[in-house]
């Protein structure tokens, strides 16, 4: 038989239709539809459901908290025009000198009582909203909540105590809504720290 009488290897599978090879699969890598692989899922889907909800926690404290602030700060504005008539009131009364009180006849006292019930009525408005007053006199000098406006030559007291106050603060919530106009002691004695004090106790001991 001649090369011309050969007929060719028939490779062509018996349907007619290509031949298709499967995906290769890692070992690591779960078959589709297997246990493994719809765990996966299932961790993944509650990742994803615990994320959301703790995001979704932390919108609503941040909300609560600016609802919150919202209502407690936003008289900020109102409250600071409001002390002007708190400290007029204040000016009245420490106008009238205590002699002059003490010898006044009904009508001025009766005026005087009254001016004192309005501005407690006003203080206490201003409480129930939050706003409250403090005379830091006696105390340490904090710039956070005062404002020095001079030094006072004091040795009775120790150095940077509050000597005078010359108009009252207030606080709005934890904030300073207006700064105590204060005199602090200059000169005076200093406070012994708190750890000589505790060896002179156990000294004395």
């Amino acid at each position: 038989m001649t090369d011309r009488d050969r007929q060719p290897d028939d490779t062509t599978p018996p349907t007619g239709e290509p031949v298709v090879s499967k995906p290769y699969i890692m070992p690591d890598d779960p078959e589709p539809g297997s246990v493994e692989l719809l765990q996966q899922e299932a961790a993944e889907a509650r990742d994803r459901m615990l994320r959301t909800l703790a995001e979704m926690e932390n919108l609503r404290k941040r909300t609560t908290k600016e609802v919150a602030d919202a209502r407690l700060y936003g008289i900020t504005g109102f409250a600071r025009d409001v002390l002007d008539i708190a400290d007029n009131l204040q000016r009245a009364l420490d106008a009238v000198p205590a002699e002059a009180r003490a010898a006044a006849d009904p009508g001025l006292t009766s005026l005087i009582e009254g001016v004192e019930l309005t501005e407690r009525s006003l203080l206490n408005a201003l409480e129930k909203h939050g706003v409250k007053k403090f005379d830091p006199q006696g105390q340490k000098f904090d710039p956070n909540f005062q404002q020095a406006m001079y030094e006072v030559p004091d040795a009775s007291v120790p150095a940077g105590t509050v000597v005078q106050v010359m108009q009252a603060g207030y606080t709005i919530g934890d904030r300073v809504l207006r700064p105590a106009l204060v005199g602090v002691a200059k000169g005076g004695a200093k406070a012994a720290p708190a750890a000589n004090n505790n060896e002179s106790s156990g000294a004395a001991n």
